[in-house]
């Protein structure tokens, strides 16, 4: 694969243990100024609720303080929940905050609640809500357009913002409804690869160019961790698989710290799984990481590459970004 694409950060705003969430926040902001150092294109936030380790769950309230402490880099949501939220409430905030940071802002959409049972009730929101999600999107794409003007209800602010709108998904749902809107398409690969390489081809073949874009674009996500040395990469990345094994246990808690001994931690059954959902990850020392990610990155060929390290250790990620230009495999700005 001769052409470099951009490279982008997903960021869950993790709340290590033993801190406080305005910690958290604190290294959220200087992870944001890290990837804008280091020439990244974007840098999203996933909206999750009831969670202890991550401080994103008012997405767009943190995505106006990022803005704010942040020039270039273009930030977003990676994504909204939008079973969560009523359609104009989402393109107000976004249209807000288009206003205030002009056209840095992106909008991606994810079905799936985010949260468990419980917690989306105390949202007002029910399960079935998720069945209206197309429906949904493209109210939310009406509001953020510039047909409203003899509608009864618009969107102050969001109308005639255009924000960018982008499809979140595992599964070929996402993939199809993207292609059949004509927006463009991220794929969760950092936590469930499963159907990759089915979703995208569906994506490509059954795309319809829109108004908004005129050919397919497919980012991908993986964890990618840089370190020094293979070892120290390793090292770090065992607080995202603690975090996967509580995830599964039904466990909460914040950010653990990373380990020598995971097999301690966890079952050979829990590994297995472990393995297969973070089997997209690039872990270890830039000579390590590039071949592989560049083969990964030639067999899929797409558009872009998010990447995230939802991790311990502030210094361990700071120092990854660091490193991410020696890659030498993307367009940094």
């Amino acid at each position: 694969m001769n052409n470099k694409i951009p490279l982008s950060f997903l960021d869950l705003a993790p709340v290590p243990e033993g801190k406080t969430v305005a910690d958290g926040i604190a290294q959220t902001v200087a992870t944001a100024q890290q990837a804008e150092k280091v020439g990244l294109n974007r840098y999203w936030m996933a909206e999750h609720h009831n969670m202890p380790g991550i401080a994103s769950a008012a997405t767009s309230v943190l995505l106006s303080h990022i803005g704010s402490q942040t020039s270039r880099i273009r930030i977003g949501a990676g994504g909204v929940m939008l079973p969560n939220h009523a359609p104009l409430v989402i393109a107000e905030q976004f249209g807000t905050l288009q206003a205030l940071y002009g056209d840095r802002i992106d909008l991606g959409l994810g079905r799936a609640p985010g949260t468990d049972g419980a917690t989306f009730q105390a949202l007002r929101r029910q399960m079935k809500d998720a069945e209206r999600f197309p429906q949904d999107v493209q109210e939310l794409m009406y509001f953020l357009g510039n047909d409203t003007d003899g509608s009864p209800v618009q969107a102050f602010p969001g109308a005639r913002s255009g924000v960018p709108i982008w499809i979140l998904g595992s599964s070929l749902f996402g993939a199809t409804l993207a292609a059949h809107l004509g927006l463009p398409y991220v794929f969760a690969s950092h936590f469930a690869p499963q159907m990759l390489a089915q979703a995208i081809n569906t994506y490509r073949e059954q795309f319809k160019p829109s108004a908004y874009l005129d050919k397919p674009y497919v980012m991908l996500a993986a964890n990618l961790l840089l370190a020094d040395d293979d070892e120290t990469a390793q090292y770090h990345f065992t607080s995202a698989q603690q975090s996967f094994v509580r995830l599964r246990r039904g466990e909460t808690g914040q950010m653990p710290k990373p380990t020598h001994d995971m097999d301690s931690i966890w079952s050979e059954a829990e590994k297995m799984m472990v393995d297969n959902a973070l089997s997209v990850s690039f872990i270890g020392s830039v000579e390590t990481v590039k071949p592989k990610l560049a083969q990964f990155l030639a067999q899929y060929e797409p558009d872009e590459l998010i990447v995230t390290a939802n991790i311990y250790d502030q210094a361990a990620r700071l120092r990854s970004l660091e490193l991410t230009p020696e890659l030498n495999l993307f367009t940094l700005q």
